[in-house]
């Protein structure tokens, strides 16, 4: 590995990093490119299995709802949508008002795992909706309207209106790869919505290798907002809008590492009182204003004629 795989540059530095949310330990060496400032894991395991183990957090038991609580989902699902008005906080964000067009478009959930979004998404009256992960254990039909199937997107015949990637994209070796295969997956007009840390964070920037999000073998690219442009540009998408949505798991997170402690939120009250947690959430609004979080979400759209 000589480039880039956002920009192409040669341009490289490397450090290494250990895996820290299971305390795995281990070393992995990364290349941080000093044009873009995208990160990519230089060596990926051949067998990743280990480092997704069966209680890894997206792999978790489906979660569903019975008749009258999922007509209470529906009616939550237009009060947000249309009024603006939300009950509770509810597994899908505000990113949803923003790619939403009709409650009959097709959708694809690249990354699904357990496909609790999706579920959440079919309560809510979305009614044609399609999970992709080679990694879960067997293809199901959960509903007329929602199926997971246990291979890639691009292994599917399917076209999509909406194609989401909610932390998903980083764990992808290739983003070219990844990025054409999701234009071509599209139709005319559709969104591709990216959410994934990014390294133009602060935390990342003063923390380094102990930054939580670096996340260590499992993150095989992390991109700059400037990496992910400049490769959505040659695919031919167009850029709609980049938010910053970071949270104040960057710091908490990235304290835990600090200590030497593995990703457990059981501890996170053993450092951190209601009233300093708080304050976290402010600074990460603070920095998402500022461009400085660590996560982003992208929408990027393809043209109506391409």
């Amino acid at each position: 590995m000589s480039k880039c795989k956002f920009c192409g540059s040669s341009n490289l530095d490397f450090f290494t990093a250990q895996e820290r949310m299971l305390g795995l330990g281990g070393e992995f060496r990364y290349a941080e490119c000093q044009t873009c400032g995208s990160l990519q894991l230089e060596i990926i395991p051949v067998d990743l299995s280990p480092y997704y183990p069966a209680n890894y957090y997206s792999f978790q038991g489906l979660k569903t709802s019975s008749f009258l609580t999922r007509l209470l989902k529906t009616l939550r699902m237009r009060s947000f949508l249309w009024l603006g008005i939300q009950w509770k906080v509810p597994l899908y964000g505000y990113w949803l008002k923003k790619v939403h067009t009709r409650f009959n478009a097709k959708i694809a959930d690249v990354g699904c795992g357990n496909g609790q979004l999706l579920y959440e998404l079919y309560a809510g009256g979305y009614r044609d909706l399609h999970g992709f992960d080679p990694f879960i254990d067997e293809e199901i039909q959960i509903s007329p309207g929602l199926k997971l199937w246990k291979k890639r997107v691009e292994e599917s015949e399917l076209t999509f209106d909406l194609i989401m990637m909610h932390h998903a994209f980083e764990h992808m070796e290739d983003p070219n790869a990844v990025l054409k295969s999701c234009f071509g997956k599209l139709n005319p007009g559709g969104t591709l919505l990216i959410r994934c840390p990014v390294a133009d964070a602060e935390v990342w920037k003063t923390e380094r290798e102990l930054w939580v999000q670096l996340d260590a073998p499992r993150h095989l690219i992390i991109p700059s907002v400037k990496g992910l442009m400049e490769v959505a540009q040659k695919t031919g998408f167009e850029l709609a809008e980049v938010e910053f949505d970071s949270s104040e798991f960057q710091f908490w997170g990235t304290e835990l590492y600090k200590k030497g402690m593995n990703l457990d939120m059981s501890k996170v009250g053993m450092l951190f009182t209601r009233e300093q947690l708080e304050k976290l959430k402010e600074k990460a609004l603070k920095y998402n204003l500022e461009g400085k979080g660590d996560q982003v979400c992208f929408y990027l759209r393809k043209p109506l004629k391409s």
